[in-house]
């Protein structure tokens, strides 16, 4: 339970990965506060994770920046204080070209990926200083640094991603806030129209990297990984 104590943000937390992360966050101790689009997937996500610890939740687009002022007013208030943040909301429409990408779909992925963590930091870093620091994490993908055809706005959205979780890094590191980005591989989730099965078992699981953000919270003070990146161990040769 080395957690205890601590409260932190999970967005995207009501399925896949931020359902996986938040699980994990809550058996070692921490509250935590989830959020997501769909009321009913919170609403659900927050029956099963009640078993765990203490958690509370809402609906929120994080392309709306009003909506996350809210969201994380409503976390500091519900758990007394935020001292981590885990930006894991985000969408992908994969195997369009650019010709065959409506604008709105570019909007809509740019505003999810990097906007939506661009407001959360934005409202959360004066929450995380008056706990005398914490943690953002920020949940991109190998996508943010190996571009495919195919792939051009998520690659957009998670490129830019990195690169503002390393200026974010250096701005608040004096304020004993630390900022990593998480780079994975292929997850076996219903992330981007995909769908978790057993035949894809070679994949991550969400679980891997809710043990890497575990991994990264154990770190001491004076240890900052500022970009981790995981992939599949065994995928299929081609």
């Amino acid at each position: 339970m080395f957690l205890k104590n601590k409260a932190a943000v999970v967005t995207g937390g009501s399925k896949g990965i931020g359902y996986s992360v938040a699980k994990a966050l809550l058996e070692n101790g921490a509250s935590v506060f989830i959020c997501g689009r769909n009321k009913s997937d919170v609403t659900g996500a927050l029956e099963r994770l009640s078993e765990h610890g203490q958690v509370g939740g809402t609906a929120c687009d994080v392309r709306n920046e009003e909506e996350v002022r809210k969201m994380l007013a409503e976390s500091a208030q519900t758990l007394g204080g935020v001292d981590y943040l885990i930006n894991n909301a985000g969408i992908g429409y994969f195997g369009k070209t650019v010709e065959d990408m409506s604008g709105d779909e570019f909007r809509q992925t740019l505003e999810t990926n990097l906007f939506g963590v661009f407001y959360a930091c934005h409202h959360a870093i004066p929450l995380i200083r008056a706990r005398g620091g914490g943690y953002i994490i920020n949940i991109s993908s190998l996508a943010g640094q190996n571009a495919h055809a195919r792939m051009a706005a998520y690659n957009a959205s998670k490129f830019g991603l990195n690169g503002f979780s390393e200026a974010l890094m250096q701005e608040v590191r004096h304020d004993g806030i630390k900022v990593s980005y998480i780079c994975p591989g292929s997850v076996n989730t219903d992330f981007g129209g995909d769908s978790a099965s057993e035949d894809k078992a070679w994949q991550l699981q969400p679980a891997d990297i809710a043990d890497v953000v575990l991994g990264l919270l154990r770190f001491p003070k004076r240890a900052l990984p500022s970009k981790i990146e995981i992939r599949p161990s065994a995928p299929p040769k081609s």
